[in-house]
């Protein structure tokens, strides 16, 4: 396991009780964070449960939806390095050491993609989504991903302070990809496997489609 102090991790969680344990379980097997930090609008027992961990525990209530959510985590996490998950053991936390790496390495934003290779946990409709706005952002923004839409990244501190973002809404991620690449921030994605997830979706895939395509339209190229 690995010690640094200079790391935040960050995850958003509504109602996550049944996965919150195994998923920070599982970051402090392959890193220990200098803290994990939860931004949490559950009405279960996920903020107790994070809190008895250990994690740093923000409770956002009533609830603001996932973009506020994570806007609020980035602007309190206090790392050097941020690395956002979601909580629901989707994700593999051994790639956070990589992301971590390759941030230290001089990149100012790291994205895991879930889509380098099709994900079987992926049901065929969200595969088919994620590989057109991926490539509308390539069209619209000229940003080139696999991925636009992946809750796994690393961030340098320094890039969330300076470039201005609007948590408002849906597609967060979206802006926080295609915003700070098309300024010229230093950008690499890395590829990783996408499991199961545990619990119940969130997922709203009409509000979600209309605000990915409004973000785009935001940083198109001129």
């Amino acid at each position: 396991m690995l010690n640094n102090v200079a790391l935040s991790v960050v995850m958003i969680t509504l109602n996550e009780q049944d996965a919150i344990g195994s998923v920070v379980q599982k970051i402090r097997e392959v890193v220990e964070p200098g803290e994990i930090l939860i931004v949490d609008s559950s009405n279960d027992k996920t903020a107790e449960i994070a809190t008895a961990l250990g994690c740093r525990v923000i409770r956002q209530h009533p609830p603001q939806g996932y973009g506020p959510a994570l806007g609020l985590a980035l602007k309190e996490a206090v790392g050097d390095i941020i690395v956002t998950m979601d909580c629901d053991d989707t994700y593999p936390t051994q790639a956070i050491v990589e992301l971590m790496d390759l941030v230290e390495a001089g990149y100012e934003i790291v994205s895991a993609s879930r889509l380098v290779t099709r994900p079987r946990a992926m049901p065929a409709s969200n595969y088919i989504a994620n590989v057109i706005f991926a490539r509308l952002a390539g069209i619209i923004c000229g940003v080139k991903t696999t991925d636009v839409h992946t809750g796994m990244r690393a961030y340098r501190k320094s890039l969330i302070h300076e470039f201005e973002f609007d948590p408002h809404g849906m597609a967060l991620p979206v802006e926080l990809l295609v915003g700070p690449v098309s300024q010229g921030y230093k950008y690499k994605e890395i590829g990783i496997e996408y499991f199961e997830r545990t619990g119940q979706s969130k997922l709203q895939p009409v509000p979600g489609t209309c605000w990915t395509l409004k973000r785009l339209w935001k940083w198109r190229r001129r």
